[in-house]
């Protein structure tokens, strides 16, 4: 709908810290005609994210992390959740490529080779969360990807994985992997992955005639 078919009442601060939480007084617009009653409606504010899908075509590896999540485990979980680097956009109009290659150090240790290739944007819990997630997808070299990182002063403790694209999927098969955008993440490389690897190897194959053409100029 467009923001004219929504009519926001009021809106109130019920708590600002790591997250703010807003709560929301609206009306609109209903499919069968008029307007809606007075909806009131907690709505946590987020912002927007990055999120990778780093991939190694050579070795058709994934490099995820695992970390520990709370809310995970007060939901039923155990808690350690196997997810894509992923980083939230910090000021407005900040470039998201860019903080997909900061997260991807910053998380993984790790550089992306190239391009990124857009995939999708994605609404994880719309009924709660504000957050609009752009998923990216990055060339690695899965070799260089280890180890243990984060950063401290926002008590992050990372670990790396490096998985086969088989075993990742497996790990989907038999419900070890809940995280939402990994979920995303894995199924869109599965319909894409003979895609990617065409690409990049044509890329490949391109750079060595232009340095060719150049020495000779």
């Amino acid at each position: 709908m467009p923001r004219q078919d929504v009519k926001i009442v009021r809106k109130t601060k019920a708590y600002d810290g790591h997250f703010k939480i807003d709560v929301y007084r609206f009306r609109h617009r209903l499919f069968r005609g008029g307007w809606s009653d007075v909806v009131k409606r907690e709505v946590i504010d987020r912002g927007s994210a990055v999120a990778l899908t780093l991939y190694d075509p050579d070795r058709d590896a994934v490099v995820l992390i695992e970390q520990f999540r709370l809310p995970a485990l007060i939901g039923g979980g155990s808690g350690w959740l196997i997810e894509p680097v992923a980083g939230l956009i910090d000021r407005p109009g900040e470039d998201e490529r860019a903080v997909a290659r900061r997260e991807a150090f910053e998380e993984a240790g790790i550089e992306i080779t190239g391009e990124l290739i857009p995939m999708h944007r994605v609404l994880a819990s719309p009924g709660a969360l504000t957050e609009l997630v752009a998923h990216y997808c990055g060339r690695v070299d899965s070799r260089k990807a280890g180890g243990i990182h984060g950063l401290a002063d926002e008590g992050e403790d990372i670990r790396v994985l490096v998985k086969p694209f088989r075993d990742a999927m497996r790990m989907v098969a038999d419900g070890r992997i809940q995280n939402a955008h990994c979920l995303v993440a894995l199924y869109w490389l599965a319909a894409n992955r003979a895609r990617l690897k065409r690409r990049w190897r044509q890329k490949a194959r391109r750079k060595p005639r232009l340095a060719a053409k150049s020495s000779r100029a």
